[in-house]
């Protein structure tokens, strides 16, 4: 505790599927309270559903990252906080500049495109998952399916060369670790931003039908903000679902009950990915939010300036919304509402895609591979409490 009494932001997990016990206990007390950031700053934490969902959607609340402060400590976010947004980097601009260029986005990413591309999400699972029947048990999941299933979409929706996926996940993973240092994250995002400048203007043959050769022919984006959209999607659109599509399977199978339900009812499968991005949540610290005037907010005086953290796991398991247990996985529950991706004109941009890989990935994994179980003790599967956004780093598997 802090001299004048104000908590930090909790980062211990009693389990590896529950946020730490305190997000709730602050739900029930004190739903905005105020919260001590790691470079000393008195800001505020949001924990319940309706107060998060109210500051997502309202546009006094500013995601510019100028005025963003990490609420844990982070280093390698240090050059990109406190700063005006990189070229393209929509999630720390404000609208007009995150609406032209989300406009520019969106039609990409809808649920009819993400259709349309099922064939090859589909294709591509059954190589991976051929490729484990062949190598034979035990094997990682994460770096034999969890991690290759997004590259592979995300390279094919870009346009990026999939031969280049080992330097985008090594710079990814620096741009994501709590522990990198300010100038390894530089200097990882100076690699990607080089090697996606170069195909934005059109080096190499890997663009031609990609997002990022339409954005190049569309003419209204300069290479910078290409190679910024392009960052962007290139690391949010593996390392979330990544994570996701691992962290969910270590849950159903650390939940045989849920399990059996799902493969013996394929149908439940979209409720059962809903329920898991729910119950999961994987941007574990939330979404930071700057209000830009003095605003009167959950019975609180919020300063201009003052930096706010909104607890999208805390929502996320809120009784208020989510009757019936919020904290127990139930894959039949509705799910309706739930905030893994956020909220408001910021919720992420490729969520379809998100829905879409794990609904294909999920089903065709546990019928391929009916006995599958893990290959170490839970306790020993090392979770990733060091990134900002959680999973595992690595998932032993036999069948």
């Amino acid at each position: 505790m802090n001299p004048q009494g104000i908590l930090p932001h909790p980062v211990v997990r009693a389990t590896p599927f529950d946020p730490p016990v305190e997000l709730g206990q602050y739900r029930e007390s004190e739903p905005i309270r105020r919260m001590s950031y790691p470079d000393g700053h008195t800001g505020w934490l949001v924990t319940s559903h309706s107060l998060a969902r109210s500051m997502l959607s309202d546009p006094r609340f500013s995601a510019r990252s100028e005025f963003k402060r990490p609420p844990v400590s982070r280093p390698g976010a240090d050059p990109f906080y406190g700063a005006p947004a990189l070229p393209g980097w929509l999630v720390d601009m404000d609208a007009p500049q995150h609406t032209r260029l989300r406009q520019k986005l969106a039609g990409k990413f809808t649920a009819r495109r993400m259709k349309e591309m099922r064939p090859q999400i589909d294709a591509i699972i059954e190589g991976l998952l051929d490729d484990m029947a062949e190598t034979g048990p035990p094997v990682d999941l994460v770096e034999a399916f969890a991690l290759p299933v997004p590259s592979l979409m995300i390279c094919e929706l870009l346009g990026v060369p999939y031969s280049e996926r080992a330097e985008f996940q090594r710079n990814s993973e620096t741009l994501f670790s709590l522990n990198a240092t300010a100038d390894e994250a530089s200097a990882a995002m100076d690699r990607l931003y080089g090697f996606l400048r170069e195909l934005a203007k059109g080096a190499g043959g890997g663009l031609n039908d990609g997002l990022l050769n339409m954005l190049r022919e569309d003419g209204t984006l300069d290479a910078e903000e290409i190679a910024g959209v392009g960052v962007l999607l290139l690391t949010a659109g593996h390392e979330s679902t990544s994570s996701s599509l691992a962290l969910s399977t270590f849950t159903l199978l650390s939940h045989p009950d849920q399990l059996a339900l799902l493969t013996a009812d394929p149908s439940l499968v979209d409720n059962a990915v809903e329920e898991l991005l729910r119950y999961l949540t994987v941007f574990h610290f939330g979404v930071p939010r700057t209000p830009l005037e003095d605003v009167e907010f959950g019975g609180q005086l919020l300063r201009a300036g003052e930096s706010v953290t909104v607890s999208l796991p805390a929502a996320n398991r809120d009784p208020d919304w989510f009757a019936d247990g919020p904290d127990r996985l139930d894959i039949t529950r509705k799910t309706s509402g739930h905030m893994a991706f956020g909220y408001g004109i910021h919720q992420c941009l490729g969520q379809n895609l998100v829905r879409m890989e794990m609904r294909a990935a999920l089903p065709a994994l546990f019928r391929r591979f009916p006995r599958l179980s893990l290959a170490v003790p839970s306790e020993e599967v090392p979770l990733s409490t060091d990134m900002s956004v959680y999973g595992v780093h690595r998932l032993p598997v036999t069948w």
